[in-house]
């Protein structure tokens, strides 16, 4: 297996990288521009690379961008624990106060997406907006995968195969990190990913310890369910969000269903806007970014953004 680290992945461009601790952790940013904060937050199996092109987009835009390695990936830090969802919300609330502000726009993306969710619930006050790109309401997605096993439940079977120890983690790394690549050209629309990001993501998942910490994600996810944290956190999740919220989709995602996120709106009590981003897969983002910033930038420059 090569021999990769941080340093492989601190791709130069406009954007600036570091460090940055929140909570007793160090995490890895790459940053670009100045303004009001918004906080990427990317999703499995990525890193901070996911947002490459909005770090240049919203800096445009006038707005100060800021994407993270979250706990476990890329440059930051990987302990034993903390892969709960409860805790990766405190690390990004952490985070927007260590760069220097009081509250942020929050942008994530598939886990990403779940964690931003979850933010905006736990850490009200620092959330100005929200805007979730690929992932359901939590509870929603509970809904989805029971409600429809047979699609959302088959779309989402890598998490159940990821609950046994040790073995997903060899799967995960074996071939140069196959597997990575293949799950980024079958969760995508056709002519995504381009070489260097295929590359790139591959070479990330092989940095020490970020395939077992991508697992515990998972692991954490499934085996709270019938767990007091996951029912306490489920209970919790009902709370209605209060903020402006965006959610986009891909209109061909086949990893989360574009049905499986609709009804997400029910939870939240503030302005809510559903777009899908057509031509598109589960990373909207990166296959049709000029489509993506579009919705996102308009809605962010959007002073009373619409139900």
């Amino acid at each position: 297996m090569p021999g990769y680290d941080a340093s492989d992945i601190e791709v130069e461009g406009p954007w600036t990288h570091r460090a940055v601790s929140a909570g007793g952790t160090r995490f890895h940013v790459a940053e670009n521009g100045d303004g009001p904060l918004v906080l990427l937050l990317h999703g499995f199996p990525e890193f901070w690379w996911s947002w490459h092109n909005q770090l240049v987009s919203l800096a445009a835009a006038g707005f100060r961008a800021a994407a993270v390695d979250l706990r476990g990936y890329g440059g930051s830090d990987k302990p034993p624990r903390g892969y709960d969802l409860v805790t990766l919300a405190e690390d990004a609330a952490g985070l927007v106060r260590s760069l220097g502000e009081a509250n942020a726009v929050v942008v994530g993306h598939d886990w990403g997406g779940l964690l931003a969710w979850t933010m905006a619930v736990y850490h009200p006050k620092v959330v100005q907006r929200l805007a979730v790109v690929g992932a359901p309401h939590p509870l929603r997605l509970r809904q989805a995968v029971r409600g429809d096993p047979r699609h959302q439940g088959w779309a989402t079977r890598h998490t159940f195969g990821f609950q046994v120890p040790m073995w997903p983690e060899r799967r995960l790394l074996r071939d140069d990190a196959a597997l990575v690549g293949r799950l980024l050209h079958q969760w995508s629309a056709p002519g995504w990913p381009d070489e260097r990001t295929e590359r790139l993501v591959r070479r990330a998942a092989q940095i020490p310890g970020v395939a077992h910490s991508a697992m515990e994600y998972h692991r954490w996810l499934i085996r709270s369910q019938v767990r007091p944290d996951g029912l306490r956190y489920a209970r919790r999740m009902r709370t209605p969000i209060q903020v402006p919220t965006l959610q986009l989709h891909g209109a061909l995602d086949s990893c989360v269903l574009p049905v499986s996120a609709q009804g997400s709106g029910r939870y939240v009590a503030a302005p809510y806007r559903w777009k899908l981003i057509e031509g598109a897969g589960h990373f909207p983002h990166q296959e049709r970014p000029r489509a993506f910033d579009t919705q996102l930038v308009g809605w962010l420059t959007d002073p009373e953004p619409e139900r």
